[in-house]
């Protein structure tokens, strides 16, 4: 009896070990993929190397709380030298890139701030640019596009032919103008187009201050088109032609900056930004890489402004 109770007791001792050590390997594991999962720029912070932080502004752009937040912790890392802000996207909503612009100007007066333009940098995306203190474009890169819309369906015909009423009983004859049941009457487009005029304004106001210019002297510039990245650097409206290389030569020229420091994209912090299925969302996109749904959504502007609330400043190229 006596060996039959040291035999269980035994095997319980080894269930508990075992049992422990498993508890460690799991604690192991979840480390591990933390650090092997972890943004450059997050592991930069914790080991504080020099560097030069590169922030990617793309697809459509919105007011991101996470992504000003972003540019405010860049601000106050001291091992941060220089910034690159990386343009490619097509505009978004003019209250998103009003944010951005105001974020870059502030972490500009802490940090020398150059933009660099992708494929598109239009709209919205051209006001992003702007509140950097250089900008680097592609000899082709789509820019300019300095304007504000508002764009919304109007289906009222349609549903006069499938025999349906749109009621709805307002407090003013211009509460919910422009409306998509109804045509836009003269009252509803006088005060449509005073807004977007507000708008143009305080945009084209902005461009003339940053890049020193007058818009007269810019063929189209008060229409709205694009240039290509040649004619916008021989109009002003970018400052060089090139790629990162140009990009890193001017913040060592102008600010002592040295070219050779490491280039670190830093991204916005989520709620999760610390947890394992943040690391092993980090580690399936490291090893087999991955393409967000919501970016191949947003960065279609034809889709996205479709969702967009208020003044929209985004190129649409034509289809005609």
């Amino acid at each position: 009896m006596t060996t039959e109770i040291d035999t269980i007791l035994e095997r319980r001792r080894l269930r508990r070990r075992l049992s422990a050590w498993r508890a460690l390997a799991v604690i192991g594991l979840v480390l591990a993929l933390f650090v092997f999962g972890a943004s450059g720029d997050r592991m930069s912070e914790m080991f504080g190397n020099d560097q030069i932080a590169r922030v990617a502004i793309e697809g459509t752009i919105v007011e991101s709380r996470p992504q000003l937040e972003l540019l405010k912790r860049i601000g106050k890392a001291d091992n941060v030298k220089g910034v690159i802000i990386f343009v490619n996207s097509p505009g978004g909503t003019t209250t998103g890139g009003e944010a951005l612009y105001e974020g870059i100007r502030n972490l500009a007066a802490q940090k020398p701030v150059v933009a660099q333009f992708g494929t598109v940098a239009a709209s919205a995306g051209y006001m992003v640019g702007i509140a950097a203190d250089h900008i680097v474009s592609r000899a082709n890169t789509v820019t300019g596009s300095v304007g504000v819309l508002i764009q919304w369906p109007e289906v009222s015909q349609m549903m006069d032919k499938i025999g349906v009423k749109m009621n709805a009983i307002k407090s003013g004859d211009l509460k919910a103008v422009p409306n998509p049941f109804e045509p836009l009457d003269p009252a509803g487009q006088e005060i449509t187009k005073s807004m977007i005029d507000e708008g143009f304004r305080w945009f084209l106001e902005l461009v003339e201050k940053r890049r020193k210019i007058k818009s007269a002297d810019v063929p189209g510039l008060t229409q709205g088109r694009v240039y290509l990245g040649e004619e916008a650097l021989q109009l002003k409206l970018v400052d060089d032609i090139g790629g990162e290389d140009k990009v890193l030569d001017w913040l060592q020229k102008a600010h002592n900056v040295d070219k050779s420091l490491k280039v670190i994209d830093w991204e916005p912090q989520t709620e999760a930004s610390f947890g394992l299925l943040s690391s092993l969302g980090a580690l399936v996109k490291g090893v087999f890489g991955q393409i967000p749904l919501g970016r191949l959504v947003m960065g279609d502007p034809n889709i996205a402004t479709l969702g967009l609330d208020g003044l929209v400043s985004v190129w649409h190229p034509s289809e005609n």
